[in-house]
């Protein structure tokens, strides 16, 4: 089948069209309707900062054609594939209590502990660490601004123990 268009789909285009309105249908017919997550908000002090930390943290990158600045009242890092991001947007209160919702990491490249101490290289802060003496187990942490957030084992140590358990 002919491309048109990567990464963005345009609807002038028949093999893009097509593929919308293919992509529409499965989820119209076969799905109740839903909504997608575009992005992630936090609310904080510094945007800038935040983005500096998320940034290597989750591999996500600023627009190139509109640079995240210091003095900005947001920033803006988008995923890999384009199709959300984190958003970063100043305001004027600060973090109160405990986070209702958070992220939970899985590295992709190394350990849980591994991604632990880069995390906390990077400026992060260990808050509770409920690992477990068999390699089960998660570590909370929070951000700079005290936003929380977990990380637990990668797809390959997952693996791993099912292989020695299974």
């Amino acid at each position: 089948m002919p491309r048109c268009s990567e990464p963005f789909p345009h609807l002038s285009c028949p093999t893009d069209r097509r593929r919308l309105l293919w992509e529409a249908a499965l989820y119209t017919k076969e799905r109740p309707m839903t909504a997608l997550i575009h992005n992630i908000t936090f609310d904080c002090a510094d945007p800038y900062g935040m983005a500096g930390f998320w940034g290597p943290v989750t591999g996500y990158q600023e627009d190139p054609q509109n640079p995240n600045e210091p003095d900005d009242p947001e920033a803006y890092l988008a995923s890999p594939d384009g199709h959300h991001g984190l958003l970063f947007i100043a305001v004027p209160e600060s973090k109160a209590v405990k986070n209702r919702v958070h992220l939970d990491l899985m590295p992709t490249d190394r350990s849980r502990d591994e991604e632990l101490d880069r995390l906390l290289g990077l400026g992060a802060s260990l808050v509770a660490d409920h690992r477990r003496p068999d390699g089960t187990g998660w570590a909370v942490l929070t951000d700079p601004e005290g936003n929380e957030f977990c990380v637990e084992r990668s797809a390959a140590e997952r693996a791993q123990e099912s292989v020695t358990t299974g």
